[in-house]
């Protein structure tokens, strides 16, 4: 079964050597965004799955260009 890890501690990852990963420069505790924030949430979550599907080398980190609470999340 294919697995994405969304990730806020690089290095964490980059010890485990996932098989794909998503990573994000947000705060602990909020991989997805700020609670409530149901747009950023599944902004997070589509890149994710896009990740999912686009990511062919294992061990991939993928940095995701998204700001916290500098964007504006729409669906």
């Amino acid at each position: 079964m294919p697995t994405v890890g969304v990730s806020i501690v690089r290095a964490y990852s980059e010890a485990v050597h996932p098989p794909r990963t998503v990573f994000l420069r947000w705060p602990y505790g909020h991989p997805f965004g700020e609670p409530g924030n149901a747009p950023q949430q599944r902004t997070v979550l589509r890149a994710a799955l896009r990740a999912l599907a686009e990511i062919q080398v294992p061990g991939t980190i993928v940095d995701l260009p998204l700001r916290w609470r500098r964007e504006t999340y729409r669906d």
